[in-house]
């Protein structure tokens, strides 16, 4: 006996209806089943069933972490524009469900708002630099107030970042042109530092040279004083008084030095006096010098004395 077509319509079409009456859920996901119109009850991820015609898939709504960027453009205290780019991390709270998908028409729309709100509220009262200092005090601000006002609609927050700050393309030029200003400013100093390094080690050191040089002098004059007693007193040894030793000394001096440049074929140098003589008028010179100076030394010694006296009295 065959099946007629009819019954094999209403089969087919059972098996569809059976069928209708199945479905998969997602993971990290969620379904939302409404019954004659009205919400009957939120299915997880996995092997769900539902009344055929009867029940209904109202919605599917996600479980995962979402993104949402919010461009906002404001004036800082300072009357710079300035655009932030805002991202909001937000998720949907798992006993809200019912909450996220029928109290709220659009979310992204929602959030879009309170960023705005916020933003605006905050960066007016920061100066420019303020704004690229404190973002993320700005950042925080953003969340509070998304916390506060997306909780009741089964939204919760992880995190609200301030991910980039474009001023005004006039005030970046001119924020570059400051920058380029301190860094030579500051490239000038440090020059000069180097520069004044530079002359207080030379003059150091020439200043060294110098006491290097005077004490050679010193030591030298010294030594000579020195030689110059030493012969005094081998003259002395022989016979020859002091006056006559010096007298000897000094006119061998005088030939040293004249055999010295002698000995230079390329010196201009002319010694003044030149006779014979002169080593014994230099003598002569030297002790009248002496000898004027010691008076001169007795002279005012007496005075010293006698105006001391006279005070007293």
């Amino acid at each position: 006996m065959g099946f007629s077509p009819v019954l094999i319509a209403l089969i087919f079409f059972g098996i569809i209806i059976l069928f209708s009456g199945i479905f998969t859920v997602r993971q990290q996901s969620a379904a939302l089943v409404e019954r004659l119109g009205r919400y009957y009850g939120t299915r997880r991820s996995g092997l769900q069933f539902k009344i055929p015609i009867i029940d209904r898939i109202a919605g599917r709504v996600s479980l995962k972490v979402q993104q949402l960027d919010v461009n906002v453009e404001t004036k800082t205290r300072d009357n710079v524009f300035v655009k932030l780019r805002v991202s909001v991390q937000y998720y949907i709270l798992p006993e809200k469900i019912y909450d996220a998908f029928y109290r709220l028409e659009n979310s992204h729309e929602q959030i879009t708002a309170y960023v705005f709100d916020t933003v605006r509220a905050e960066v007016p009262k920061m100066k420019l630099d303020d704004v690229f200092e404190r973002k993320d005090d700005i950042a925080l601000a953003i969340r509070r107030e998304l916390e506060e006002s997306m909780n009741e609609y089964g939204y919760g927050i992880v995190k609200a970042l301030v991910t980039d700050i474009d001023p005004d393309i006039e005030v970046k030029n001119a924020m570059n042109r400051i920058n380029a200003a301190e860094r030579i400013k500051l490239a000038a100093e440090y020059e000069g530092e180097a520069e004044r390094i530079r002359i207080v080690a030379k003059a150091r050191a020439e200043a060294e040279s110098k006491r290097l040089q005077g004490q050679g002098i010193a030591d030298q004059r010294r030594e000579i004083a020195r030689g110059l007693e030493e012969s005094v007193e081998v003259l002395n040894k022989v016979g020859i008084n002091s006056q006559e030793a010096s007298a000897l000394i000094v006119v061998t001096q005088h030939y040293d030095t004249l055999q010295a440049m002698g000995e230079n074929s390329n010196s201009n140098l002319i010694m003044m006096p030149n006779a014979p003589s002169a080593g014994a008028d230099m003598l002569s010179q030297m002790t009248a010098s002496f000898v004027t100076a010691q008076q001169m030394g007795e002279e005012m010694k007496q005075k010293t004395i006698a105006n001391g006296s006279h005070n007293k009295g």
